[in-house]
């Protein structure tokens, strides 16, 4: 492959570029938008201004590929967090505190900005912005400088490749491009809680609050909040709910829907800072799989990584740890020379569809209970459920193993089997027949002020 064209210039893009940029080769990275020079919000990425926090699985990827990352990242400002001190209110109780793996808390321009920073400096790589892509095209074949596809752009000649990559997001033409080269149709999976999203920036020092973040998990019917730090003593605090819960845009309203969460601590952080941003909502949240993988035709030198494959809802902070993992496994079957194979492409597509399983799965799994003409899961699955509100139960009565499972099954470091280690299923039989011992007590949100000495 000496012609690589990567359709989206957002983090999926940019991972995808970084896995297969190499000498020798031109990786032409294709983008809607303008980019700007610093970090700031864009078009393509309307859920920008939410709360973001990128997963220790999903940093630890993107360091594979970009060496130096995490280090930038954390001198502009991302704050390191150990999710084992968050304080995570479920429907058990307050979470234990117990050292996990840590995440970086950090807003999505940034995060955006500096990865695209080092991208831009890996040999081939060309970013093109402002261009609108309409479509794809077989090339002619024959020649020693034939190709395999013709990217076609408005005002402009085709760009010619041996292998494209679509990575444009939730909003990809892909399947009526497929149509209009007579692929089959694809199924596509959907499930859409109508859950939204309201949050606002608020001006507080990091070391006025007693915990490195607030999580109020959304439960069935209720309603939920989050607030982590992020570059320059600032925190994003959103709220979340589903349906006709979905928390409001004004900003008075939204305080006081903060109050109506089953803990005041995020609307508590939030009354003692300073507003300095408008609200910003976001509610395109359904989760969306498309079934690529099943097609008999897919064409060769065709691939489709992130949100263009597999988007899910952005409350469970899956969707660029998932990207990260997708670019992994491209550059590995790139070192392999398995994509320029009859298959590989399809091959590759189908790798990428296993991958996405267990994040769907716990996405939808949740997301399913908020939908009542949903589909109900299957036995296993709903077993599985009932067995996770078990293990939950015990750590929110102060069993760190507990939330030592947990935790690593939230950063997609392990399966939910783990869950069934012979030492955790003693661990609840036990809980069940001699009672779990009393709750973790609420963390302290707040840091007193200090009393001025009256001398």
């Amino acid at each position: 492959m000496r012609q690589v064209v990567v359709l989206g210039a957002g983090l999926a893009g940019l991972l995808a570029a970084a896995a297969l940029a190499r000498p020798g080769r031109t990786v032409t990275l294709v983008e809607r938008d303008d980019l700007p020079d610093t970090p700031g919000p864009r078009r393509g990425v309307p859920q920008s201004p939410q709360p973001h926090v990128f997963l220790h699985r999903g940093v630890q990827a993107v360091e594979e590929l970009l060496p130096g990352t995490r280090a930038d990242l954390v001198a502009a400002g991302a704050v390191v967090i150990d999710t084992g001190d968050l304080a995570w209110l479920a429907s058990a109780g307050w979470a234990a505190r117990v050292r996990q793996l840590d995440i970086l808390s950090v807003t999505r321009p940034v995060f955006e900005h500096v990865v695209r920073q080092h991208v831009r400096t890996l040999p081939g790589v060309v970013l093109r912005t402002g261009v609108r892509v309409d479509g794809l095209a077989h090339a002619p074949v024959g020649g020693p400088d034939s190709h395999a596809w013709d990217v076609e752009v408005a005002d402009g000649d085709p760009l010619p490749a041996d292998l494209v990559v679509d990575a444009t997001g939730r909003s990809s033409r892909l399947p009526s491009w497929l149509e209009h080269l007579g692929v089959s149709p694809a199924r596509t999976d959907t499930l859409d809680a109508r859950v939204g999203y309201s949050s606002w920036v608020v001006d507080l020092p990091h070391d006025r609050v007693g915990v490195p973040g607030i999580v109020v998990q959304t439960q069935p019917g209720g309603t939920g909040g989050i607030a982590v730090p992020v570059e320059g003593d600032r925190w994003i605090v959103g709220a979340v709910g589903a349906g006709d819960q979905r928390p409001p845009r004004d900003p008075d309203a939204l305080l006081a829907f903060l109050d109506t969460l089953p803990d005041p601590a995020i609307a508590e952080l939030a009354g003692a800072g300073r507003a300095v941003s408008d609200v910003a909502v976001h509610r395109q949240t359904g989760n969306q799989r498309h079934r690529y993988d099943l097609l008999p035709d897919w064409p060769d030198g065709l691939l489709v990584v992130g949100d263009a494959l597999c988007a899910f809802n952005p409350v469970y902070g899956q969707g660029v740890t998932v990207a990260a993992l997708e670019a992994l496994a491209l550059r590995t079957a790139d070192r392999r020379r398995t994509l320029t194979r009859p298959g590989g492409a399809h091959a590759l597509v189908r790798r990428l569809r296993r991958l996405t399983d267990l994040p769907w799965d716990i996405a939808t799994g949740v997301d399913r209970d908020f939908v009542p003409s949903a589909r109900r899961a299957s036995p296993a699955r709903r077993a599985m459920g009932r067995w996770i509100g078990e293990v939950n139960r015990l750590g929110a009565h102060g069993d760190t193993r507990a939330q030592l499972a947990l935790g690593r099954l939230y950063h997609l470091v392990a399966s939910p089997l783990t869950l069934l280690h012979p030492a955790l299923v003693v661990r609840v039989v036990r809980a069940r027949r001699r009672g779990y011992g009393p709750p973790v007590p609420r963390p302290q949100i707040l840091v007193p002020t200090p009393t001025p000495d009256p001398a």
